[in-house]
């Protein structure tokens, strides 16, 4: 049975330079190659240009990136705010001079010039996982549990100036996609996703697909079932659907509601990076099932392991073929 397969390329990309993920992260030669020979090696869509894709906004507000071991995940450790009072006064970042956000939307531009097939889109923090970032989560949580209102509004805040840089990234002929899987339950509750974080999320959705002409994808990881209907009022024409939430019910729901939407059904990154062929044809045969043949279904991995080795993702696709 055919089915779109779309492993998603981030850090995983470091492997093709022979670099850790932090050295790759900051060098646009090699997250241009390691991008590059990704593509040319899985052929996937869309490629995302970045290795720690979370981390690029909060960096142009002036956050610091921590300096990880070995093949560790560049990281944010010590919040920019420490109060909300401070947080609330924000002032944008310029994504044509801050952070590294000027090199990725020139490395972007090379890719899309070398690989004219490819679907090239650069990642955008969704507003919850931007303030993630910038607060810090034990502190962003108690702030929405006491001071819900004050969070909306800042979350409102975060996603106004993202027009900025989706406005940028589209002027450079690229494309966009949203990630905001901070906001996924448990960390918020179904409730305080919806009355705190859904207005904001719906707002630079909804302008991004203005600017665009079309609907953009918004990526959540976690358990997301619960909030579905939230996410998909948003106006997205893509979603995840994880291996941590119920997913067959996830993709009822979809195909009852929105069958118009595409959604992606992620195998456990776990099994894909295995060396058990086995154990990963039994992974594929049941997102298959899931599936179970309804047009808009495609086939992840999660984010793709490090370590993952390429010949578990050609048996993948070879599979499915």
């Amino acid at each position: 049975m055919r089915i779109p397969f779309n492993p998603s390329v981030y850090e995983h990309a470091s492997r093709f330079v022979g670099e850790t993920p932090y050295i790759t992260s900051r060098d646009p030669e090699l997250i241009f190659r390691g991008h590059r020979d990704a593509w040319l090696e899985y052929r996937h869509t869309p490629i995302v240009l970045g290795i720690d894709i979370y981390n690029l906004e909060a960096e142009a507000y002036g956050a610091t990136i921590s300096v990880p071991g070995g093949d560790g995940i560049p990281a944010i450790h010590t919040p920019l705010f420490s109060t909300l009072e401070d947080a609330l006064e924000i002032k944008p970042f310029d994504p044509s001079r801050d952070g590294r956000l000027p090199m990725i939307l020139d490395v972007g531009r090379r890719l899309k010039d070398a690989l004219p097939e490819a679907d090239v889109r650069i990642p955008v923090a969704g507003p919850f996982s931007l303030a993630f970032n910038l607060r810090g989560i034990n502190q962003l949580c108690e702030d929405v549990a006491l001071r819900p209102e004050d969070v909306a509004r800042w979350l409102m805040i975060l996603a106004e100036n993202q027009t900025a840089f989706t406005r940028a990234i589209l002027a450079a002929g690229l494309d966009v996609a949203f990630f905001e899987s901070a906001a996924a339950p448990p960390l918020l509750s179904p409730r305080q996703f919806h009355n705190v974080e859904l207005p904001a999320l719906r707002r630079i959705l909804s302008l991004t697909a203005a600017e665009a002409g079309h609907a953009v994808p918004c990526i959540m990881g976690g358990n997301t079932y619960r909030i579905l209907d939230d996410i998909l009022s948003t106006g997205t024409g893509y979603v995840v659907c994880n291996v941590e939430t119920n997913q067959q019910a996830f993709v009822d729901r979809l195909c009852e509601t929105h069958p118009h939407v595409n959604v992606r059904i992620n195998m456990d990154p776990g099994i894909v990076a295995c060396h058990e062929p086995a154990r990963i044809y039994a992974e594929i045969d049941r997102i298959l099932a899931i599936a179970n043949g309804r047009p808009n279904c495609l086939m992840g991995t999660g984010c793709l392991p490090l370590e993952t080795p390429p010949e578990n993702v050609r048996l993948i696709r070879e599979y499915i073929s």
